[in-house]
C-alpha cells in the first residue's frame, strides 16, 4: 500500500512538469521542453517498471502463467488468435517459457498508449495522470493484461472518432479485437455517441436502456452467442448488482453534473467533449439499466476510462479562474479519497493487486517453467 502511495505521488508530481507539445523553433530545444521530456520518460519509466517486475501480483496472473504455457502446447485456449500469436513468437525467442517477459511487453504498449493518448489528446496531461493514478486505472492493469491494452488502443481510437476518421478508428479496433474481442463492442457505441446531440435522441436512448432492463433474457440470449465459452459456468449466474457497482455509478453521475454545469463552455461546441460527455451517459444507464449482465464491467470500462480525456477537457474550459480553482481543488479531493478506497479493497476478490511482490526478490528461475523451447 506504501509503494502504491509513494509511487502514484511520484508519477503525479513528475506528470505536473510535463509541458504541452510545442513545435521545434529555430533557437532548438529550450530547457522547459527538456525538463518536460525527462519527467515524461521518469513517468513510463516508473509505471513500466513496477508492472513488469511484479510476481504473482493479479487477480488472474496464475492463470494467464498456465494459459501462455497451454499456448506453446498447443492446448485448448479460449485466448484471442493475436495473443495466442505474441506469446509463441516471445517464447521463441526467449529459448523457454519465459511469461514474465510476455507480461513486460504487453506492460510496455499499455502504458506507452496510455500516456501517449494523454500527452497528445488531453487539455491537461498532469490531471489525465492524476486521473489514471487515483481511480486505480493504472494498478487495475495488472489484471487481465490482454483486455486492459485493448482499452488502451479503444481509449486511443477516439482521436479518430473526433476526427471523423471512421477507416482508420475502425482498422484499429479490429486488429485490437485479435488480442480480445470484447473492444469490437466499441465501433456501434463510439459512432453512435457522435450522433447524440438532441434531446429527443438521449430520450430515445434512454428508452433503449429501459428495453434492455426488461428484455433481460434476449439480451443474455445475444451476450452467451457471443461468449459461447460462458454457457453453463459461473458467470452466467454471477450478474453484477447496482449496488456493487454504486462506486462506478456515483463516478459518472458526479462527471455528468461536472458536465452540465459548464455545458455551454465545456461541451456544447467542442467536439471531443461532447463525444465523450455522451459516452458517460451511456455508461450510467448500462451501469443502471444492464447490471444483470455477466462481467459488466468489461463493457462499461470502455465508456467511463475516457472520463481521464473529458473531465481535464471540461475542467480546462471553465472561463472564470476562482470557479476553475474551486472545481479543481474539488476533483482532487474526490481523486484521493477514491484512491484511498481503491488501495482498502486492492486486495479483494477480483483485483488482488495487493500485496505487490517482484521476481527479483524471490529469484525468476523459481517461477519459470523449466522445458527448454529450443
Amino acid at each position: 500500500m506504501v509503494l502504491y502511495t509513494v509511487t502514484a505521488a511520484v508519477v503525479i508530481l513528475l506528470s505536473y512538469f510535463v509541458c504541452e507539445r510545442q513545435p521545434i523553433t529555430a533557437y532548438g530545444t529550450t530547457r522547459r521542453q527538456a525538463l518536460s521530456r525527462v519527467c515524461l520518460i521518469a513517468v513510463f519509466t516508473i509505471l513500466f517498471l513496477l508492472s513488469a517486475l511484479r510476481m504473482e501480483v493479479g487477480n488472474d496472473y496464475k492463470n494467464y502463467a498456465v494459459t501462455c504455457h497451454e499456448i506453446w502446447m498447443e492446448g485448448h485456449v479460449v485466448t484471442e488468435a493475436g495473443f495466442n500469436f505474441i506469446v509463441r513468437l516471445i517464447y521463441t525467442l526467449a529459448g523457454c517459457e519465459n511469461y514474465i517477459i510476455v507480461f513486460a511487453v504487453f506492460a510496455f504498449f499499455t502504458i506507452g498508449i496510455f500516456l501517449k493518448t494523454f500527452r497528445n489528446d488531453s487539455e491537461s496531461f498532469f490531471l489525465s495522470m492524476f486521473l489514471f493514478m487515483t481511480l486505480g486505472i493504472y494498478f487495475r492493469t495488472f489484471n487481465t493484461v490482454r483486455y486492459y491494452f485493448v482499452l488502451a488502443v479503444a481509449l486511443y481510437s477516439l482521436h479518430h472518432v473526433v476526427e471523423k476518421q471512421y477507416v482508420y478508428f475502425i482498422l484499429l479496433i479490429a486488429v485490437a479485437a485479435l488480442f480480445h474481442k470484447s473492444v469490437l463492442i466499441v465501433i456501434p457505441l463510439y459512432l453512435a455517441a457522435t450522433f447524440l446531440s438532441k434531446k429527443w435522441q438521449y430520450i430515445l436512448l434512454a428508452a433503449g436502456g429501459a428495453a434492455v432492463y426488461l428484455g433481460k433474457d434476449f439480451v443474455m440470449w445475444i451476450a452467451l452467442k457471443l461468449y459461447p465459452s460462458y454457457v453453463n459456468t459461473g458467470f452466467v449466474e454471477s450478474g453484477e448488482s447496482i449496488m456493487s457497482n454504486l462506486p462506478n455509478i456515483g463516478r459518472c453521475i458526479l462527471v455528468l453534473l461536472l458536465c452540465l454545469a459548464f455545458y455551454k463552455e465545456a461541451i456544447a461546441e467542442n467536439g471531443a467533449n461532447r463525444l465523450y460527455f455522451n459516452l458517460n451517459f451511456m455508461a450510467i444507464l448500462l451501469y443502471i439499466c444492464g447490471s444483470y449482465i455477466p462481467l459488466l464491467s468489461r463493457f462499461s470500462y470502455y465508456l467511463i476510462v475516457p472520463h481521464m480525456l473529458l473531465i481535464p477537457g471540461v475542467i480546462m474550459k471553465i472561463p472564470d479562474e476562482k470557479k476553475k480553482k474551486i472545481v479543481l481543488m474539488i476533483t482532487i479531493v474526490i481523486g484521493i479519497a477514491y484512491f484511498a478506497w481503491f488501495l482498502k479493497t486492492a486486495s479483494g476478490e477480483g483485483v488482488r493487486v495487493l500485496p505487490y511482490r517482484t521476481w527479483i526478490m524471490d529469484g525468476m528461475k523459481e517461477y519459470l517453467y523449466a522445458n527448454e523451447v529450443l
